[in-house]
């Protein structure tokens, strides 16, 4: 455990960010679950408005390091490619 002021501040700080990021994860997954749920149920265009929010919320959270560039990148591929798939 922390045994300095300076380390119970790092400590608290750490927490808090670590609860944050566990939010805004789980807000970028709910998004990208819209997409594959309209793909699934063959709506193609609540399936393209899906994306471009979950794309948005994708490239976001690369930006802030919530997820690697590439993950990102990957994903948003793979929902286009399952979008495109359904003409």
């Amino acid at each position: 455990m922390a045994n300095s002021a300076q380390a119970r501040k790092r400590a608290r700080q750490a927490e808090a960010h670590r609860q944050h990021n566990a939010s805004m994860r789980s807000a970028m997954r709910t998004t990208v679950k819209k997409v594959l749920h309209a793909v699934e149920a063959g709506d193609k265009d609540a399936a393209t408005a899906a994306f471009r929010v979950a794309q948005s919320s994708l490239d976001g959270m690369a930006r802030k390091g919530i997820i690697a560039k590439n993950k990102a990148s990957r994903s948003k591929s793979r929902l286009n490619a399952r979008i495109k798939a359904m003409a």
